[in-house]
């Protein structure tokens, strides 16, 4: 097993920047596909971005693409990320989570641990 424990949200203005990270604790780390969700009052849970074990492979949500980046440190067992040029609709709960496998995938019920949450609010 692992656990998850995400930190860094807040409220930003629209056009500012923040780095969410997700402190992980059990099994080892680097065996685990990482991914991003965020969910939104009234709305599903959605993907947001996924990296592979080593880092080398990422994906991203189209509404996110060129703004957003996804990394890890392996060493430090911390998933990051970044997101930057934040608009008002990036405004959710974002999770971290975790998964076996190979490739990162977006869909929330291939992932088998996830984190309690942090809120991530834009103002405009």
């Amino acid at each position: 097993q692992v656990q998850l424990v995400e930190s860094g949200g807040g409220v930003v203005q629209a056009g500012e920047s923040l780095r969410l990270s997700c402190a992980a604790s059990g099994r080892t780390f680097s065996t685990y596909i990482m991914g991003w969700f965020r969910q939104a009052p009234g709305q599903e849970r959605e993907f947001v971005a996924g990296i592979s074990r080593g880092g080398g492979s990422t994906t991203y949500a189209d509404s996110v693409k060129g703004r957003f980046t996804i990394s890890r440190d392996n060493a430090k067992n911390t998933l990051y990320l970044q997101m930057t040029s934040l608009k008002p609709e990036d405004t959710a709960v974002y999770y971290c989570a975790a998964r076996g496998g190979l490739m990162p995938v977006t869909q929330d019920s291939d992932y088998n641990y996830w984190g309690q949450g942090t809120q991530v609010t834009v103002s405009s």
